[in-house]
Order: C-alpha cells, then sequence, then structure tokens
C-alpha cells in the first residue's frame, strides 16, 4: 500500500513516473542516467495538494498546488544532485519522499534543497498548516528544513543565513587543519587570526 503521509485521501494519486521516460523526455546524458540509475528504483507521483483536492485550503498568490513524488532508493546515502535534478527537469512545486527500506526522509526545494532527518514511514507526515497554500507550502519548508515561522527572519532569509553559517564553519576547520600541520611561526599566527576574525562572523 502506497503510504499517504497522513494527507486527506482526496489529495490521493497513483501517477507512477517511468524512469526511462524520464531518461528520453530530457534526453539525460549517460553519466546522468548511471547516477540516477544507482541511487533510484521507482518514482511515482502519490499526491496532489491544492484548493480542488482540499477544499479548505485557498490558492495562494504563488502556490497553487504542490505534488508529492515517492522515491523509492537502492541505498541510503543517495546523491543529492538527483533530486535537484528532477526539480529542474518538472516544473511544479514538489515535496519529494524518499524512501529506504522501512525510513523515509522529505525533501523540498526552496531556495536551496532542504532535507529532513530519516524517520520511520509509518511516522511520516506531511502538514497542512495554514490557510491558504502559500502559508501551507512555507510551513512544509519550515518543518522540512528546521526552520522557525515565528522568527523575525523571512524562511528564505533563514536558509541564506544557515548556507552562510555552514560556509563559515567548513572556512574555519579548513584553517584549523592548516594552522595545527604548519611549522612556520609567523604563518601559524596569520591562520589563527583569520580563524578569530572568521568565528567573530558567526
Amino acid at each position: 500500500m502506497t503510504p499517504m503521509f497522513q494527507l486527506p485521501p482526496a489529495t490521493a494519486i497513483n501517477k507512477p513516473l517511468f524512469k526511462k521516460a524520464v531518461f528520453e523526455k530530457f534526453n539525460l546524458k549517460a553519466t546522468e542516467r548511471d547516477r540516477f540509475d544507482t541511487d533510484i528504483s521507482r518514482m511515482a507521483l502519490v499526491a496532489r495538494v491544492s484548493s480542488a483536492t482540499v477544499p479548505a485550503l485557498t490558492k495562494g498568490k504563488e502556490i497553487e498546488g504542490f505534488y508529492v513524488l515517492q522515491v523509492a532508493l537502492k541505498r541510503k546515502d543517495y546523491d543529492t544532485k538527483n533530486i535537484l535534478m528532477l526539480q529542474k527537469l518538472i516544473p511544479q512545486k514538489m515535496v519529494f519522499a524518499m524512501q529506504y527500506e522501512e525510513q523515509t526522509q522529505f525533501c523540498i526545494f526552496h531556495t536551496r534543497l532542504q532535507q529532513s532527518e530519516w524517520m520511520p514511514t509509518s511516522e511520516a507526515a506531511i502538514p497542512l498548516q495554514g490557510l491558504t497554500l502559500d502559508d501551507v507550502w512555507n510551513n512544509i519548508v519550515a518543518f522540512i528544513g528546521g526552520l522557525d515561522t515565528q522568527a523575525e527572519e523571512s524562511i528564505e532569509e533563514q536558509i541564506i543565513h544557515r548556507e552562510q553559517q555552514k560556509k563559515l564553519l567548513r572556512q574555519i576547520e579548513s584553517l584549523e587543519k592548516q594552522c595545527r600541520t604548519e611549522r612556520q611561526t609567523r604563518r601559524k599566527y596569520e591562520l589563527h587570526q583569520q580563524i578569530v576574525k572568521l568565528k567573530e562572523q558567526l
């Protein structure tokens, strides 16, 4: 039985998305096909959330509806490039339900790719919180990305800010590694000063 992620029954659809059709329609390169095939077993559109399928929701200014794409994985440690490629190829708002054995991870693209923690598929739920589809979408992005809808910063600002924080942490880690192996005292001091400045930005 296809998981419905606790969505209303009226949203249910069952439309397989065949890999061969994706390959042919979008004329993928051999390397892209191989990468895709290494990770993904099969795909199906399992739900469509809109004001037609959930009458309590009204169309948003930006979002009129979205699909849930179930992706059965061959391995848990999949390449996110495959999700980004699907998002680019299919011009629809989409929630990806990545499934490996009895576990599910939700992904959604909003400014950047957001990924939830892995959870038991039996407990995996997509929340429909809000009166408009714009509100619902933003709340789903926040839920999947671990963001705060009540914060002063917008969802987009939080995503960009977190991306900058990650970048700074990577730079600090790299400089600390250099600092540990550097033998020249002067150069070691310069590296340390760079690390201090970056930590102040955090």
